[in-house]
């Protein structure tokens, strides 16, 4: 059984989130980078575009895994001692790419590396969210968010610095892994309780809100794909590695700045409306992106794209509050990450075989292509069901995907309502 110490409630809650901040950042940062790093070096070592989508699978694959084994794992040993085991376990995977030839042993690799990334997220993310009383939880979500934007864009720029080849860049990733071990295991915080968790009925989930399941699905086969495989279009279209830094930055900066206009006017009015005007806005800068060439138009390009298909995920998840029942909010949580998790495992896949077979600026045609479909979903779902009224509305919080834990600190379950004031689905 894991050692339990009282909590030291008595010192201040700044100081008992500062080692499970900058345990997340170094998390976030390392996790990040090595993301680009892998599409990277599976181009220098001359991959296919194929095989470099299907590390990118490969990874979200592991990713469900890490989501299904974690609160088991957590129950037995406790959050440290998951959290040491895991953080070791992305540094091995990181440092094995070096070991391994390019091929299928990357694709285990990536695998490994999404359990043990999705553990990590999952067990920080549950701590920080044991700490907070509900009157707090906002403001670490808030502080949350901040080191997770600034961690994934800061550590783009050790590219640049060190190299995608070699030993080095893979070196850094594991050390920063490793770093992200100390606060933890020095922090004077026991582990905190276990929270429960049930098993997800996913046709449940479809049944609440069918716009927000074919939402997250959506954004797994387009944002996923070009988180993992979006590297070898920049390589495609001739960005180095300083050009590839900025663009990835762009795409994750702009999904944070238009949160909160997009959070804002889907408070205020039937948020497939919002959903509309945002896919649409992220289906029509990826056609502009797939037709331009030149630096400067990509990087615009790359910025109205993350600021129109970030939120998404954040605007299908308020949309399927709107509709949950008492006691569904976690549930819900767990099913939209899945419905993510599912798309990001195909996504990659499909986007480096279209690469493969039309060229770089035929990802954006994908991603593209995918958006707009999702718009006539919604609007057939317009068509088909009235809006939520005002009253019942949720407000918008923007939410991460490192883990489905992080919607328990978005504080959903108190705002639950009673069944009999639940409006019909979408």
């Amino acid at each position: 059984m894991p050692d339990n110490p009282a909590p030291l409630t008595s010192r201040p809650l700044l100081f008992r989130l500062v080692p499970l901040l900058v345990a997340a950042a170094l998390l976030l940062g390392a996790n990040g980078l090595a993301m680009t790093v892998i599409a990277v070096r599976g181009r220098l070592a001359g991959l296919s575009d194929t095989m470099i989508g299907v590390f990118g699978s490969a990874y979200y694959a592991g990713f469900i895994l890490g989501v299904l084994v974690t609160p088991l794992l957590i129950r037995r040993v406790g959050h440290i001692r998951v959290f040491s085991a895991l953080a070791a376990l992305s540094a091995i995977a990181v440092l094995g790419l070096f070991l391994t030839p390019p091929g299928l042993g990357w694709a285990g690799l990536r695998f490994t590396s999404g359990i043990a990334f999705c553990g990590t997220a999952m067990v920080l993310e549950s701590w920080l969210n044991a700490l907070a009383s509900n009157a707090e939880r906002g403001r670490i979500l808030s502080i949350y968010r901040i080191v997770d934007l600034g961690a994934v864009t800061g550590g783009q720029f050790l590219l640049p610095a060190f190299g995608a080849g070699g030993a080095a860049i893979l070196v850094v990733i594991g050390i920063v892994f490793c770093a992200a071990l100390i606060p933890v295991s020095l922090a004077r915080e026991g582990n905190p309780p276990v929270s429960d968790s049930r098993g997800v009925n996913y046709l449940a989930i479809w049944a609440i809100s069918p716009v927000a399941a074919v939402g997250c699905l959506t954004i797994g086969l387009t944002n996923g794909a070009f988180r993992t495989v979006g590297p070898v279009y920049a390589e495609g279209v001739g960005l180095d590695a300083d050009g590839l830094a900025l663009l990835i930055s762009l795409w994750v900066i702009a999904g944070a700045i238009f949160q909160y206009p997009l959070g804002w006017a889907s408070d205020r009015t039937d948020r497939r409306y919002v959903l509309i005007l945002a896919t649409a806005g992220a289906g029509l800068s990826c056609l502009f992106l797939s037709g331009v060439s030149f630096q400067a138009a990509i990087f615009l390009g790359a910025f109205l794209f993350g600021g129109f298909a970030l939120p998404l995920y954040s605007l299908s998840a308020a949309h399927a509050n709107d509709h949950a029942g008492p006691g569904q909010f976690v549930e819900l949580a767990a099913g939209l990450t899945m419905f993510f998790a599912i798309g990001a495992v195909i996504g990659p896949l499909l986007a480096s075989a279209v690469m493969d077979r039309f060229g770089p600026s035929a990802f954006f045609l994908y991603t593209g292509g995918l958006h707009l479909a999702f718009v006539a979903f919604v609007g057939a779902r317009l068509l088909a069901r009235g809006a939520v009224p005002a009253e019942h509305r949720k407000r918008f919080v923007w939410l991460l995907r490192n883990s489905p834990a992080i919607h328990r600190m978005a504080g959903g379950q108190k705002a639950a309502r009673p069944d009999k004031d639940r409006p019909s689905p979408d």
